[in-house]
């Protein structure tokens, strides 16, 4: 997934350095058939680096043009996650497209929740499920049997393609991946969190992938309603004690993104539910408080929410930026419809820029209170609650 990258300035390898130059050639290309040259040649290198499990090359050249070439960076960070998600093989004489996707679920819960192995016969289920409302006719499917939380999905771009190339496997074979739960590291207790179902589908070459590729397949807005209502409760065994919402399952990177995007509002509004159902007010009893919290840039809005006759933080929610959002970009007024439709009347926007600033002590951010200073949310000592920070 694309994301704001630290970089340094130390001297990067020929191959990275070889996949800067053709990126830079695409980006500066005139014409889609220049765009083919390009792009086949940067696709055998980036292929050959994830193949050798080169990282640090791939990563050295997204520093170099992330400071240099922001085009460029742009295709190459396309080409490296197209090429660690899919790939072609030949099985039994017949050449066949692989996608690694991922199927996301928001969750929200005042108990823990759940991340892990799903039960052979939920699997089974959930395979008919995607096979009938999600994936094309004749797609073979293979599912990973384990529930990801955030903190377990693969952390690079060589372990995604590593991924992808064994559940292909699984998919043409007929069978699924069985994951080792001993090399799973713990998940971070949050109320509100993001679990995903990760697999990946085997085709004919350039047949269709998606039900919504497909002439008669209808749009991805009816595959998603079908995946809700039959897929969707297939989850409660696997979530039990929470509430939570399925999303469309899609090409790996692009569901993570869009689980990032929706997971923000989904957690607005998770918060003021949470709220009700701890303090037992209702909404309009609450006020939100929404800052901005800057390193060297505008970084993310954090709101929090608290009683309206007192300057008390009793909760937060992290909003943080995502792809070209920045200051420009309304995300406060995105955030304050969200909290009018939760039922929260009084919202207050702070114009001061707070410093991107944690607790010393437990690592939680700090939250604006109404005040204008930054403090560190606390629920009131009858509130029973494992976290105070919706993700």
């Amino acid at each position: 997934m694309k994301r704001t990258r630290f970089t340094s300035r130390k001297r990067i390898s020929v191959d990275a350095t070889e996949i800067s130059r053709l990126a830079t050639g695409l980006a500066e290309s005139g014409s889609k058939l220049e765009d083919t040259f390009w792009e086949t040649h940067l696709a055998e290198v980036v292929d050959r680096l994830l193949h050798d499990g080169a990282e640090d090359d791939l990563n050295g050249a997204l520093d170099r043009l992330f400071d240099t070439h922001s085009s460029a960076y742009d295709d190459l960070a396309d080409m490296i996650e197209a090429r660690a998600e899919s790939c072609v093989v030949s099985h039994q004489g017949q050449d066949y497209d692989i996608l690694l996707f991922n199927v996301p679920l928001l969750a929200w819960s005042r108990y823990s929740i759940p991340a892990g192995t799903i039960p052979k016969s939920i699997t089974q289920t959930l395979k008919v499920h995607l096979g009938a409302h999600v994936f094309a006719a004749g797609a073979q499917l293979a599912l990973a049997d384990y529930l990801y939380s955030p903190d377990q999905l693969p952390r690079t771009f060589v372990d995604t393609w590593q991924l992808m190339r064994k559940l292909g496997a699984a998919a043409l074979g007929g069978s699924d991946l069985a994951v080792d739960v001993t090399a799973m590291p713990e998940t971070n207790p949050f109320l509100s969190d993001t679990r995903y179902v990760v697999g990946a589908i085997a085709v004919r070459r350039s047949m269709p992938l998606f039900r919504w590729n497909e002439a008669d397949g209808g749009t991805r807005e009816s595959a998603l309603k079908e995946w809700v209502k039959q897929g969707g409760p297939n989850f409660e065994p696997l979530l039990t004690g929470c509430a939570y919402q399925p999303l469309l399952a899609d090409s790996y990177h692009a569901a993570c993104r869009f689980a990032d995007s929706a997971s923000r509002p989904y957690s607005l509004r998770a918060s003021v539910a949470f709220l009700q159902t701890t303090l037992g007010q209702p909404s309009d009893s609450l006020r939100a408080i929404v800052g901005g919290f800057y390193d060297k840039r505008l970084e993310e809005y954090r709101i929090g929410f608290g009683p309206r006759d007192s300057d008390l933080v009793y909760h937060g929610v992290v909003w943080p930026l995502l792809g070209v959002e920045d200051e420009n970009t309304d995300i406060s007024g995105e955030i304050e419809a969200v909290l009018r439709e939760s039922g929260i009347k009084e919202i207050v926007s702070l114009d001061q820029q707070f410093p991107f600033e944690f607790c010393d002590d437990c690592g939680a951010p700090l939250f604006a209170n109404i005040e204008g200073d930054a403090v560190h949310a606390e629920m009131p000592e009858q509130a029973d609650t494992p976290s105070q920070t919706l993700h």
